[in-house]
């Protein structure tokens, strides 16, 4: 593995892990699937993870381009994102305390692929993958840096931006395939108090985000306020 290579793995891993936070999200994403069996809840650890690479992948490839397809920018797209994250914590933070505990074998396969739904969506996105760590794999994606001026160093940086995207991707899966062994150690009072701090957070989270797409955009908003008032 070359320098260039190393630095963009570290650099997307580095970038990406403190904003998607598996370690925060396994409470979370024990909650929501404490009814599903042990190897359901695996099933479901391994999609959040491939998803989450799919999801990441495409922001850092495409998503500036996306954006401006669409004419949206990154605060409008935290603002959005944030009101989702927020409504999620709030939801999360009324729900009635239940144990972690396993599903009879009968289930059908139709209430599977029901549960096996819940990997994209809420566990994935926005609880896993939300606007902030999007609008970092856009910026990351969109920034290329002045080294990069030939095609051998563009593929090396390639190569270390994707394997970065892979070893989040793995850490999420081990984070939230271990969840459940996490919480039992702790005990079921443990697991309900972090269980609600980690609702609580993902609400606050979601209102952090709202509040760093409004400060993009009020500075905007004042400048054009301030053009309109001088042009009159």
């Amino acid at each position: 593995m070359n320098s260039a290579t190393l630095d963009a793995f570290v650099l997307v891993y580095a970038a990406l892990f403190p904003i998607v936070d598996p370690l925060a999200g396994a409470p979370i994403f024990l909650s929501l699937t404490r009814h599903y069996s042990a190897a359901l809840q695996r099933a479901i650890a391994w999609r959040v993870g491939l998803s989450s690479f799919g999801l990441l992948l495409a922001s850092l490839l495409f998503g500036s381009h996306v954006l401006t397809l669409f004419g949206l920018t990154l605060p409008v797209m935290r603002i959005a994102g944030g009101i989702v994250v927020a409504a999620m914590g709030w939801s999360l933070l009324n729900a009635k305390d239940n144990p972690v505990e396993s599903q009879p074998s009968d289930r059908s396969g139709a209430e599977d692929r029901v549960a096996l739904q819940l990997a994209f969506y809420p566990i994935t996105m926005p609880l896993t993958v939300g606007p902030g760590s999007i609008a970092t794999a856009i910026a990351l994606g969109s920034n290329r840096p002045e080294s990069a001026r030939s095609i051998s160093a563009l593929v090396a940086e390639g190569i270390g931006a994707i394997a970065g995207l892979v070893a989040i991707s793995l850490t999420i899966y081990l984070c939230y395939r271990f969840a459940g062994t996490i919480m039992h150690l702790i005990g079921r009072s443990g697991a309900s108090i972090l269980a609600r701090l980690s609702a609580f957070l993902v609400f606050c989270i979601g209102i952090q985000i709202i509040w760093n797409g409004l400060s993009a955009l009020i500075p905007y908003l004042a400048s054009a306020t301030a053009a309109v008032h001088a042009g009159e």
